[in-house]
């Protein structure tokens, strides 16, 4: 496992499993607009499979990131090419860690109720504005959490 910390393929000082993680964020939010989508056009089951895998898959990336983050040595060790202020750096990672984590409990929350709701018969139905209401916040956290994790991407890596 060891090439998970070599350099990493976007040209930045970030390793390989970094650079992997930036760029699943990165199309996460299109691939959750895709599964929107699903919903709008009436494909609910899709739309809950889509959504469901999505949120495995997301868990577990964090997990991989989490991985190499300790192997790597922690945020210190990340850190020690960057030129920007450690207490700056410092400020911007909990500022994206507070609204990553936000986003995780509205994600969880937001399927939690689903399948409530859907087992209730009142999804597609009754408690279908405020699925819609708590999957827009989701969403909203999700792109929140990818453009904070690109800042922190390009603070650690690139300055």
């Amino acid at each position: 496992m060891d090439y998970i910390f070599q350099p990493g393929f976007l040209g930045t000082r970030a390793p390989f499993f970094m650079d992997v993680v930036s760029v699943i964020v990165a199309v996460l939010p299109f691939l959750i607009f895709g599964a929107i989508m699903l919903a709008k056009k009436k494909h609910y089951r899709a739309h809950e499979n889509v959504q469901g895998l999505l949120f495995v898959v997301s868990v577990i990336v964090v997990g991989f990131f989490e991985y190499g983050v300790r192997m790597e040595g922690g945020y210190k060790n990340l850190m020690e090419g960057s030129s920007v202020s450690h207490d700056y750096l410092l400020y911007v990672l909990i500022f994206h860690i507070l609204i990553s984590v936000i986003t995780l409990i509205l994600w969880v929350k937001t399927l939690y109720f689903a399948k409530r709701y859907k087992k209730q018969t009142t999804l597609p139905g009754l408690y279908s504005e405020a699925h819609k209401k708590d999957g827009q916040r989701t969403f909203v956290g999700i792109i929140l959490t990818m453009l904070t994790g690109a800042w922190v991407y390009m603070l650690l890596f690139v300055f």
